[in-house]
């Protein structure tokens, strides 16, 4: 938890002078500086990590958000995953995530937009589902992900049952059991 006196301050609609941008227009060194700060650099042990292990971030859903000052404050990337069932048969989806702001900036929006334009980037015609691991209460308010359906899937590594969720324009689609892992198809 960031400690609110190291945040930001912000004006209201801080947000309307920042400007979202695709995440390979950005030096990749200044992302990984970003997730750093954010997340603490033994974010690489997280078993987020070893979910998308080996493969690399999608273009056309992740995304990066620079302030009034043309600064990069945040980033998100997604992934390409696939829950491979008991019969060992992978079903693609795509993990959300990391979302990272600066602490110095959180607070203020940038991570609710950068979640907005990633997930306005899915093809309505052929949604896949989308896999997070994250707090249920909010991701589930403003963009209805949930654990509701993921009780039977598993990570390659600890994590906390109640934060793996998922958001599904058809649920009944969802295997009840499986394992998270990259998708290699």
């Amino acid at each position: 938890m960031i400690d609110k006196a190291r945040r930001g301050s912000y004006p209201r609609g801080a947000m309307s002078q920042a400007a979202i941008i695709p995440l390979d227009n950005v030096d990749p060194a200044l992302v990984e500086q970003v997730l750093d700060r954010a997340f603490e650099p033994d974010r690489r042990k997280r078993t987020a990590y070893k979910v998308r292990e080996g493969m690399d971030w999608l273009p056309a859903l992740s995304f990066a958000v620079m302030n009034e000052a043309e600064m990069l404050v945040g980033t998100i990337q997604c992934w390409p995953v696939a829950l491979t069932d008991g019969d060992g048969r992978p079903h693609p989806m795509v993990m959300v995530g990391p979302v990272a702001v600066l602490p110095e900036h959180q607070g203020a929006g940038f991570g609710q937009a950068l979640v907005t334009a990633a997930l306005a980037g899915f093809d309505s015609r052929a949604p896949l589902p989308q896999v997070m691991i994250g707090d249920p209460e909010y991701y589930g308010r403003f963009w209805g992900f949930t654990n509701e359906h993921t009780a039977g899937w598993s990570l390659p590594g600890a994590y906390d049952q109640n934060r793996l969720l998922v958001r599904a324009d058809n649920p009944a689609v969802l295997p009840k059991t499986g394992m998270l892992g990259p998708w290699t198809r």
